[in-house]
């Protein structure tokens, strides 16, 4: 096996945990969780000796799993968008629980590593996390200073546009009646 990995919503309000050997994306997932007003706990370990490709992508595909069950829940918002400034980084997110799953992405990173993480593992995460959870997400730069802040521009943004969806609603989310 590739990888190695758990994870779990934490209760309301406990610190993340993130326990992987990847310090770069157990940062980004920190500040997603954050943002999105969600704790959870991360487990993962993996060939990184390579790189961290599977474990990126293998967290991503598990963690998409877990909230696409969170967004079976009940009826929400649905939809949420920002656009989120970094420094001199603009990031726009946008995206809705549609039970169809999707990336639109339009986000050049600068360098090709934030230490020793490969940035191109950005888009490999959002890509399986909104396949897993059928999240349709829209990621676009629409300034960028450093890699740094891009990376952490659309993590901190996907968590405060899912943020605002998942508020609870009492009307229907779909005309259709049906929910993801």
């Amino acid at each position: 096996m590739e990888t190695q990995i758990s994870f779990e919503f934490l209760p309301a309000g406990e610190k993340n945990r993130m326990e992987s050997p990847c310090g770069f994306l157990n940062h980004m997932i920190d500040l997603f969780l954050h943002h999105a007003g969600i704790s959870g706990y991360l487990c993962a370990s993996g060939d990184t000796g390579v790189d961290a490709h599977h474990l990126t992508e293998d967290a991503g595909i598990l963690m998409g799993a877990a909230f696409l069950d969170l967004f079976r829940k009940g009826p929400c918002e649905r939809y949420g968008s920002i656009a989120l400034p970094m420094d001199g980084t603009l990031v726009l997110v946008a995206l809705d629980i549609s039970g169809r799953g999707g990336l639109s992405w339009d986000a050049a990173f600068p360098t090709s590593r934030c230490g020793d993480f490969d940035t191109e593992l950005v888009r490999e995460f959002w890509t399986a996390f909104s396949r897993e959870s059928r999240l349709t997400l829209h990621l676009h730069a629409l300034a960028v200073d450093n890699s740094h802040h891009l990376s952490e521009a659309i993590f901190k943004g996907v968590g405060r546009a899912l943020k605002a969806a998942l508020v609870p609603s009492t009307m229907e989310s779909s005309t259709k009646g049906i929910w993801v």
